[in-house]
Formats: C-alpha cells, sequence, structure tokens
C-alpha cells in the first residue's frame, strides 16, 4: 500500500486519461483470484448474483448472504477495502456472524466474481447503493440495519448513510438504517496518501479519486461507531479521531491498542461487541 501511494503523489500532478486509469489500478490494487487463506465458504452462507436493470450484460455483483442463526437478528450491510475480495474478508465477515449478526457481503464490480470493468469511486458508490437495496429487502426493519465499511469501505459507507441520511430529511422519514460502523478508514484518499508518502503537497486536490468523508460524515443522522487500530502502518488512527470529531451524535469512537489495519475486531473482541451493541441502542 505504502509504494501505491507514493506512486499516486509522485505520477498525479501530470493529469491525463492515462494517469487517472493508472491511479485507478493503484487504488484498487485488485488482487485476481481467491485470497490465499480462503478455504471455502461456511455452511449457511448463500451466493447471490445482483443485475439491476442499469448494467450491461458483462456486468453483475456476487454477493455473500450469510443469515443469523435468529431469525430476528440485526443484519450487517458489508463494504470492503481494496486489494482484496470476499474471499480476503471471510474472517471479518465470520467474527460478525459469530456476535449474532447476519450479513450481506458484496464485492465491487472488479473484484471477485462480480463483473466488470476497473472500479471508480463512482462505481463502488453505485455498487453500494445496488447491494442496499437487496440489503433493505432481506432485512425489512430499518432499527435492525447496520452499515459496515472498512478501510476504503469506510468511506463507501460514509457515502451510502449520507445519502440515505439526506434522502430521509427530505422525505422527511424516519432513518433507513439504525447505525454506521467505521473500521480503520480516512479522511479523504487525497489525506490517506499524503501520510504514507509522507509529502507535504496538496495531494488531495491532485488526485480524481476523492473519497472525501470528512466532507459528508456530518451529514449522516444516525448513530455512529469509529473504531481503529492504534498501530496501523497504513492508515493513522488521527484520521478516526477527526472524523469522530466532525460527526454528529450520537456517536463513538473505540481505539484499539496493539491493533493494527486488520485486526482491531479480533483484538477488542468484547468491547467491540458492546459497541455495537451501543449503537443499536443509541438516540
Amino acid at each position: 500500500m505504502r509504494l501505491a501511494m507514493i506512486l499516486l503523489v509522485v505520477g498525479l500532478p501530470a493529469s491525463c486519461a492515462v494517469l487517472q486509469h493508472k491511479e485507478r489500478e493503484l487504488v484498487f490494487r485488485i488482487e485476481p483470484g481467491p485470497a490465499s487463506w480462503f478455504h471455502g465458504l461456511p455452511a449457511g452462507v448463500q451466493e447471490l448474483e445482483l443485475r439491476p436493470r442499469s448494467f450491461a450484460q458483462d456486468q453483475s455483483l456476487h454477493a455473500w448472504w450469510w443469515p443469523a442463526e435468529r431469525a430476528d437478528a440485526p443484519a450487517v450491510l458489508y463494504l470492503h477495502g481494496v486489494r482484496w475480495n470476499l474471499t480476503g474478508q471471510l474472517f471479518r465477515i465470520q467474527q460478525l456472524h459469530a456476535m449474532g449478526y447476519s450479513v450481506l457481503a458484496v464485492d465491487y464490480r472488479g473484484f471477485g466474481q462480480s463483473r466488470g470493468g476497473l472500479p471508480s469511486e463512482s462505481t463502488v458508490y453505485e455498487d453500494a447503493r445496488i447491494a442496499w437495496t437487496r440489503f433493505a429487502q432481506l432485512q425489512p426493519l430499518a432499527s435492525k440495519r447496520l452499515i459496515f465499511g472498512h478501510s476504503l469501505g469506510g468511506a463507501v459507507a460514509v457515502e451510502l448513510a449520507s445519502e440515505l441520511s439526506r434522502q430521509a430529511r427530505a422525505d422527511q422519514t424516519p432513518m433507513a438504517a439504525r447505525g454506521l460502523i467505521l473500521e480503520s478508514t480516512f479522511t479523504s484518499l487525497g489525506d490517506a496518501a499524503a501520510a504514507v508518502a509522507n509529502t507535504s503537497l496538496p495531494v488531495r486536490w491532485l488526485m480524481s479519486q476523492k473519497f472525501d468523508s470528512l466532507g459528508k460524515i456530518a451529514e449522516v443522522g444516525m448513530p455512529v461507531l469509529l473504531v481503529h487500530g492504534l498501530d496501523d502502518r497504513f492508515v493513522p488512527a488521527r484520521f478516526s479521531q477527526t472524523l469522530f470529531d466532525a460527526a454528529r451524535e450520537p456517536k463513538k469512537l473505540l481505539l484499539v491498542p496493539g491493533a493494527t489495519h486488520n485486526n482491531s475486531m479480533h483484538l477488542a473482541g468484547p468491547r467491540y461487541r458492546q459497541a455495537i451493541q451501543a449503537l443499536l441502542q443509541a438516540g
């Protein structure tokens, strides 16, 4: 990730279509095929194909739906970050399911078995909205819906949550989800790139892929839980602190000592479970 971010900073000032395509390749860094540690789907996971009318024939989204043992359990829409498809995310999905939640996890176009070209900021936002439509059918109770985003998926989750919040305010209807969970995420992609590359250049203004969560999180009208490992070498924990400061109440920040970019859920253990339960009961 560090090398990719440095290349972004160095290469982006000469802005053109070719470099923007390279930027997207470096941002998403898609690994082909299943993750080396993936050994098959657990029993009970249902594989779904999502193909809205807006998709071309060669486009589709591959998703997993893993219902909880309890039929009335809350459900989590899981939005992953870069590089690994769903097969590389299973360990975190398993942890959420072990806490008693149903989980709908989706691969963006270009990842895993989802079909489509190279992703972009706009296409992953669209894919999250498509997944949300199915998610709302699978869990019809808004009070039992949670949106979860890890790393870059956190920016996708903020976009979705802010859009749902704006719609609820415009329609004067209740919020469509109970809460938003953001783990190991950043204020904007440019800020993250500048931090990793250790540069003072105004990177966020040079990049075409903005993922500007800081500019949107104040619009989120549902309870927010931010989680970050204090030993995260890729995305500094200060970004979650900044997002927390900008978010509306009710909100909670869970900083996990010793945790890196990927293991906060495991190391926090009961604290993480309690924080999600508090999120469901907040407000």
